[in-house]
């Protein structure tokens, strides 16, 4: 199965939406749309407007290869999880997004950790939906994975400071 998630941002998404549901008109693959404020109704794809938490994250897990936005707390989450998302990034320039913060995150995201198949052209998310095994199979999801463990020891060394 492959999960696909929007955000819930107001500006629709409909390059993704349109290419995902051509897409899986054409492979023999479940697909499941979240939706988010897009008007277009799929019509290869299971999908809503919106999911809950519990929902998403068992989605999540069921899916082969989950297809985000590219807001960072969406494939940050799906990192967490253990797998490489496939995000393609709004454009401001086609109404997607009120400016390309997406593009530019992403950009500098992967930058740093190369734990993340960023898609720009919309024409090529088949090709990397065929290819995601192999595209993939020498990254590691952990790699970028929660910082709270770090935070956490950082602030007991500070409290231990404070009572010695």
């Amino acid at each position: 199965m492959i999960f696909v998630t929007v955000g819930t941002h107001e500006q629709p998404f409909n390059r993704l939406v349109e290419y995902i549901d051509r897409w899986a008109g054409e492979h023999d693959e479940e697909v499941v749309i979240q939706l988010g404020f897009t008007r277009i109704e799929p019509k290869n794809c299971k999908w809503q407007p919106f999911y809950s938490h519990d929902d998403m994250i068992d989605m999540i897990r069921k899916a082969r290869v989950v297809v985000t936005h590219g807001g960072p707390c969406c494939y940050m989450e799906v990192l967490r999880m253990g797998k490489i998302p496939v995000v393609v990034p709004r454009n401001s320039k086609l109404g997607e997004h009120v400016d390309d913060h997406q593009i530019k995150i992403c950009h500098e995201y992967l930058k740093h950790y190369n734990n993340i198949l960023l898609v720009e052209d919309i024409d090529k998310l088949g090709d990397d939906l065929s290819s995601y095994d192999e595209l993939t199979g020498s990254m590691k999801a952990e790699e970028r994975m929660s910082n709270n463990p770090v935070f956490c020891e950082k602030m007991s060394g500070l409290i231990d400071q404070l009572f010695q």
